[in-house]
């Protein structure tokens, strides 16, 4: 899967994000959404920007992933601004806003977070690149209340879709997929 989303030409990968754009810029969960995390795209993921830029124009907070250091599991989720950002690249050389705890948001104060991923169901399961960081991430307040997490949207290539992923107990499951081709929501 990661091998078919690379192979992407540079120029499906444009027409990819430009649709991805067109389907969730007017959509009403985007449209209420004032607290957002997205990601930087990386290894062949769709990419996000066009979002990115979208929600800036409109007054909406945006937030990356940020790895901490230490301990080396732990994410957050960071405040990113037009201008003045300073950025790093993490242990995976993925580009991320320079460390700041101030403008760190706590996960369930999020109204959506749309993330990266390998491969996906029609069920809402996600395979991600392996190393637990969304999952561990949302896994105390899933299992806490699922009624005050955030909506957790996957974006990804309609290559990636497969019939059925195998879920393991640490599994925390999607709302929904957006491709580039369309909505998949997850059943309820």
């Amino acid at each position: 899967l990661r091998k078919q989303r690379r192979n992407l030409s540079q120029s499906l990968q444009a027409q990819a994000a430009q649709s991805l754009f067109r389907q969730l810029a007017q959509h009403p969960l985007f449209l209420r959404a004032q607290h957002i995390a997205l990601y930087s795209a990386s290894d062949g993921e769709i990419d996000p920007q066009l979002l990115m830029r979208e929600a800036w124009r409109r007054g909406k907070h945006v937030y990356l992933p940020v790895l901490a250091r230490w301990p080396k599991t732990t994410m957050v989720f960071q405040r990113v601004r037009p201008a003045k950002q300073q950025w790093e690249k993490n242990r995976f050389g993925i580009m991320q806003p320079r460390w700041c705890v101030a403008d760190q948001r706590t996960v369930w104060a999020l109204d959506a977070v749309f993330l990266p991923l390998v491969g996906f169901d029609q069920h809402g399961e996600r395979l991600g690149m392996g190393g637990g960081f969304y999952d561990r991430c949302f896994a105390e307040l899933y299992q806490r209340d699922q009624t005050i997490t955030p909506q957790r949207i996957g974006l990804a290539h309609e290559c990636q879709r497969i019939e059925q992923l195998p879920v393991a107990s640490w599994d925390v499951p999607l709302h929904a997929v957006v491709t580039d081709q369309r909505w998949y929501v997850a059943p309820a």
